[in-house]
């Protein structure tokens, strides 16, 4: 069987992923399960779940369960050990590398790893970096956002990520930023990530609201799309920006 992993750089190279992202403490497993029905309708590839702050089970298990009844991938997207289920098909197993404290960087996986483990769970190898405003993931996360007009300084953070094993690199302004990460941020990081040889995924959410946007991302170079407050506050919008993302 295809692992998921593999399932997500075959996507990527022959085209692009959107990402669906749901908050399970903001929403409860039946209207997940909606906004989850519309995105897959709307085109989205993969459903992320999780949040940084009031994730508790049993909501999320149940939420994971009805999400993935629609026949999508569920990765968790977690903010700490509370956001771990085994109904889930892959957790991105993230390393916040711009962050502060060292519980982020190695104290919060050392404590998951035999947890995903016996989950079953597959174990995807994230950078996680925030750019800009951040957000509550910035916030908890005791990251030092990267300047908005420092593009050059995101791109060697998510090298560093590359080179030391990370298959996703996510570049993240955070959840309902006023503004997204800089295409010009996303296109100096793919430059290096190729120019390594290692080339990873490379993802960007956080503050995409239109087709415009998504669009100028992808051509910078983005593999991945990821959006959750547009399906929350307007999901009409929704379908043009995957369409904008995927055919840039």
């Amino acid at each position: 069987m295809e692992r998921l992993l593999e399932r997500l750089k075959r996507l990527s190279e022959e085209n692009r992923i959107h990402f669906t992202l749901i908050d399970p403490d903001k929403d409860d497993p039946e209207e997940a399960y909606r906004r989850a029905s519309i995105a897959r309708d709307a085109g989205t590839d993969v459903i992320l779940i999780g949040g940084s702050t009031g994730v508790h089970e049993p909501t999320l298990s149940e939420t994971v369960r009805r999400v993935k009844s629609l026949g999508l991938p569920v990765i968790l997207f977690p903010g700490n050990l509370n956001g771990l289920t085994p109904e889930a098909d892959a957790v991105f197993f993230m390393v916040l590398l711009n962050s502060m404290d060292p519980y982020y960087l190695t104290g919060v996986q050392v404590q998951a790893a035999p947890i995903v483990l016996r989950m079953g769970l597959e174990p995807i190898p994230t950078s996680y970096i925030i750019v800009g405003y951040g957000g509550a993931a910035g916030y908890i996360g005791r990251a030092k956002p990267i300047p908005y007009e420092h593009p050059e300084l995101v791109a060697i953070h998510a090298l560093a990520g590359a080179m030391m094993g990370s298959k996703v690199i996510y570049l993240e302004a955070g959840s309902g930023a006023p503004k997204p990460v800089p295409p010009e941020a996303v296109m100096y990081s793919k430059k290096l990530l190729q120019a390594s040889g290692l080339d990873p995924i490379l993802i960007v959410g956080g503050g995409v609201r239109d087709p415009e946007t998504a669009r100028a991302l992808a051509r910078a170079g983005a593999n991945g799309l990821v959006t959750g407050t547009l399906a929350e506050e307007d999901p009409s919008k929704l379908a043009m920006v995957i369409e904008a993302f995927k055919n840039a």
